[in-house]
């Protein structure tokens, strides 16, 4: 039996006296690539948050790879909203994903040429190469979410999330991100991303976690994606193009 590369029970985490998440419980297996996908407030951005000690949680265990999260956070990657970064900070696009190598060679050391070289690799890769030198601030939304998903790249990590990497981009980035990502996924990697666009779920993810406030459902695309529990997860509001069939696309009211 293959032991999970995340560990969650009990779970709950609140805002203020809001409770946010409650009694949030699941598993998942190494090599996934998982959408967490549920309505607006339910929670997906703080769970992501709760999991990486980002927000504290109220009850509750996690693990990684059966450890506590300072003592896995190395072998763990993550990607932000791209609205939570400030991208008004004087660094260019080189340095950002340099950065991605601090947790590894230390903030107190200076990057070597070595450490400079992966940064440019990563920008590489995300089509970014010519763009190394350019300030952060002038670059457009989807460049900037392409250098942030270059920096976490760069930390080879084992385990990565991503909060909502495809919001806001455009087709192009869009294609050059999931493409990424399923060849993380290819290479034995696992991957979580908060992702919001329900027509696109059953060709991103082989894995989908539906959440409002705790886990509806979660595993296999094919098994948990099914109308009745999205519309478990997303209540009343919704409707669907293409008839009766499993593949029918949830659209809302």
């Amino acid at each position: 039996m293959v032991k999970p590369i995340i560990t969650v029970e009990n779970l709950a985490a609140s805002y203020r006296k809001n409770t946010v998440l409650q009694d949030v419980n699941f598993q998942v297996e190494p090599g996934s690539l998982t959408g967490i996908v549920g309505p607006n407030g339910a929670g997906k951005s703080t769970l992501i948050k709760t999991l990486l000690s980002l927000h504290l949680s109220l009850t509750g265990q996690v693990s990684f790879f059966g450890l506590p999260f300072q003592k896995a956070k190395k072998r763990i990657g993550y990607v932000p909203q791209r609205g939570s970064v400030d991208w008004d900070f004087p660094t260019d696009a080189l340095d950002v994903v340099t950065m991605g190598l601090y947790g590894k060679i230390g903030w107190m050391k200076r990057p070597s040429k070595e450490d400079r070289d992966k940064a440019f690799e990563a920008l590489d890769k995300m089509g970014m190469a010519d763009y190394a030198k350019r300030q952060i601030s002038q670059l457009s939304g989807g460049q900037q979410q392409r250098v942030f998903l270059a920096r976490a790249l760069v930390q080879n990590a084992d385990l990565y999330f991503m909060d909502e990497p495809l919001a806001g981009v455009d087709a192009a980035t869009e294609r050059a991100i999931m493409t990424i990502l399923k060849e993380l996924k290819t290479i034995g990697k696992t991957v979580m991303v908060v992702h919001h666009d329900l027509q696109t779920v059953e060709d991103y993810f082989d894995h989908v976690l539906l959440l409002n406030h705790t886990v509806i459902k979660h595993g296999k695309t094919e098994d948990v994606f099914t109308k009745e529990s999205i519309a478990n997860t997303y209540g009343g509001n919704m409707r669907w193009m293409g008839g009766d069939s499993h593949h029918a696309v949830p659209t809302f009211k």
